[in-house]
């Protein structure tokens, strides 16, 4: 979703230019998905420290729509899991009347079948804080010149908000052994954001990673949440155990 949304959007400038009818020659050897396949793994694999793999791309330029399908971020060596955020499929609806205006505007950004592998240290970290932490680090800073320009051009880039997107039904996988606990799974109800990028838009190269970070947000508030309660009742579990084993053996002691 992240990862798609990310990448996708870095790549938008060319997207924009084609869906506008410019450059059409790029789609003669069919090479659009080819080219935005690579840069979700690329720039994806770059901005998160971690490999991004792509199954297939779909993108259907004259409807501005397209799929994303089989993404997957792979987890930090130091945990176990072999990837902390699996996506099964992505789409995107991009309002075709606002091409010609600022900010370009995406109507929805629907991620379909997403789960995330969340594990837990003792210290209170996990592999999805070290993978913000790294989207931090990689994303451009700068003042609001700098930043409407892509990295190494001089021409500004084009502006883009999401209205809205919609994480369904993300399956939650929460490792909690670090805490003598066991993995928890569940459920997520739907993640939706809005107005991602404000009214006036963020340049394309910047709008991915602030999805990404905002998704991630969400999902690493709701393991938190997970952890606090499934070691509570944990707690209250290994009590009651305590106090029925102490019942027992009183009542042996006393009848024999």
């Amino acid at each position: 979703t992240e990862i798609y949304t990310l990448s996708l959007h870095d790549a938008l400038p060319i997207l924009l230019l084609l869906l506008s009818g410019g450059a059409l020659w790029f789609l003669a050897g069919g090479s659009l998905n080819d080219y935005i396949k690579s840069q979700i793994e690329t720039v994806g694999t770059q901005v998160t420290e971690q490999a991004v793999t792509v199954k297939a791309v779909d993108i259907k330029l004259t409807s501005g729509a397209g799929s994303i399908l089989g993404i997957n971020l792979a987890n930090p060596k130091t945990y176990k899991q072999p990837n902390a955020f699996s996506l099964g499929e992505v789409t995107l609806d991009i309002n075709l009347e606002s091409l010609t205006s600022s900010p370009i505007i995406i109507d929805a950004i629907v991620i379909k079948s997403p789960q995330a592998f969340v594990e837990m240290t003792q210290t209170g970290g996990s592999n999805i804080q070290d993978i913000l932490d790294a989207i931090e680090r990689n994303t451009p800073k700068g003042d609001a010149q700098t930043a409407d320009k892509a990295p190494g051009s001089t021409a500004d880039e084009p502006k883009v908000k999401v209205s809205k997107i919609v994480l369904a039904g993300t399956a939650l996988s929460v490792d909690l052994t670090a805490f003598g606990n066991k993995e928890h799974t569940a459920t997520l109800p739907d993640i939706t954001l809005n107005n991602v990028g404000g009214n006036e838009g963020l340049p394309a190269s910047q709008l991915g990673s602030e999805i990404v970070k905002q998704a991630l947000s969400k999902i690493w508030k709701q393991a938190k949440e997970t952890q606090k309660k499934k070691l509570v009742d944990g707690a209250k579990d290994k009590l009651k155990e305590k106090l029925e084993d102490k019942a027992k053996k009183k009542l042996t002691d006393l009848f024999g």
